[in-house]
């Protein structure tokens, strides 16, 4: 980067946000969907598309309307389509949430390790970013939770549900503690909530009576519409409405409108993937576990392992084993935790490949 153009003091010396891109036999570094689209929905989503291309003079519905009355339809809880908001990924999403309850002279607060995004969104806005931290087993308590909303007074708390990149869901006595504790917002990220095992509620259940909830999901995980960027938000209809003061004019391309509300047409098509993944989640979890690795729990489609196969000790590099791994064609992902490194979750074969390399 051309250290001579006027950036500002505190971007300099950062590094963008991203995963390696190799060309390699196994691919598990970015929590995708290992399964291609279903040719039926290629072609569904194919005609949704032809049939937008005589208008693309024209811009798109700036509201998205038809869009967000499929996802509340998708999400269920009762949603409406005025408690629905979606832009590109759900990055774009949470961007603008900072961009409207946050910036210069405000404070958002998270617990990490989570998602790495959210102190880059912080830092892209102009916010203060907190970091709360979590335990060495990487559990958050209500308590400390509490505690660390008590003392900093954020204006925006991210909690993640499941969280990335340890894979487990909160307990739902968290989000409650910290919605009444928390004086500005609370965002819960579910990116992956379509992948939580049995009985894992989610925050959508809570949104009712609490304005200042905003529950964060996308298209790119259990859909495999990764490549298609589509993330969204439910929350009170004010939250909604606010959040459009900062969104750009017609964000969502008309292209992108359609491919999504095709792809959520068939979405039992797209989400029959999601059980397959489960079990090769909990297969690797087993696996590495008999092992003698420390593994997290997982309720997303991606595990959190300790490269040192001992479990009474969390040692090792994880920078040489996630190189080792390379070698033998299987790209996972180091996320910075000294001995630690994440797997996706992807298909029977790229599982065996995994555990072979790993072996």
């Amino acid at each position: 980067m051309n250290t001579d153009l006027p950036i500002r003091d505190d971007l300099r010396g950062l590094s963008p946000y991203g995963a390696p891109q190799l060309d390699v036999p196994v691919r598990l570094n970015t929590n995708e969907n290992s399964y291609p689209v279903p040719d039926a929905v290629v072609e569904a989503i194919g005609k949704a598309l032809q049939a937008e291309l005589r208008d693309l003079n024209r811009y798109p519905d700036r509201d998205a309307v038809a869009l967000r009355a499929d996802l509340a339809a998708y999400l269920g809880h009762g949603l409406t389509a005025d408690q629905v908001w979606a832009a590109n990924g759900s990055n774009e999403i949470q961007q603008q949430l900072l961009q409207v309850f946050a910036g210069p002279g405000r404070t958002a607060l998270g617990f990490t390790p989570a998602y790495s995004m959210h102190p880059l969104l912080a830092k892209g806005t102009g916010t203060a970013w907190v970091d709360g931290y979590r335990a060495e087993d990487f559990g958050l308590s209500a308590a400390h939770a509490v505690e660390q909303v008590e003392r900093h007074r954020p204006d925006v708390v991210f909690l993640c549900s499941p969280n990335n990149p340890t894979g487990t869901a909160l307990d739902p006595a968290v989000v409650a503690a910290v919605l009444d504790a928390a004086p500005g917002m609370v965002v819960v990220d579910e990116a992956y909530a379509e992948f939580a095992r049995p009985g894992t509620p989610s925050a959508l259940g809570v949104l009712p009576g609490h304005e200042r909830l905003v529950v964060t999901r996308t298209m790119s995980k259990a859909f495999g519409f990764a490549g298609g960027r589509l993330g969204y938000l439910a929350a009170d209809p004010a939250v909604v409405d606010a959040v459009q003061l900062v969104r750009l004019p017609y964000h969502l391309s008309s292209l992108t409108q359609a491919a999504a509300r095709a792809a959520l047409a068939h979405r039992g098509a797209l989400l029959a993937t999601v059980e397959a993944i489960k079990e090769q989640r909990d297969r690797i979890v087993s696996t590495l576990r008999a092992r003698g690795h420390q593994v997290a729990d997982s309720d997303a489609n991606f595990v959190l392992f300790a490269v040192h196969g001992d479990q009474k000790a969390v040692g090792g590099d994880q920078k040489k084993a996630w190189r080792a791994l390379l070698d033998r064609g299987v790209l996972v992902r180091d996320v910075g935790l000294p001995g630690w490194l994440r797997v996706t979750a992807g298909t029977p074969s790229e599982t065996d490949a995994f555990l072979e390399a790993l072996a």
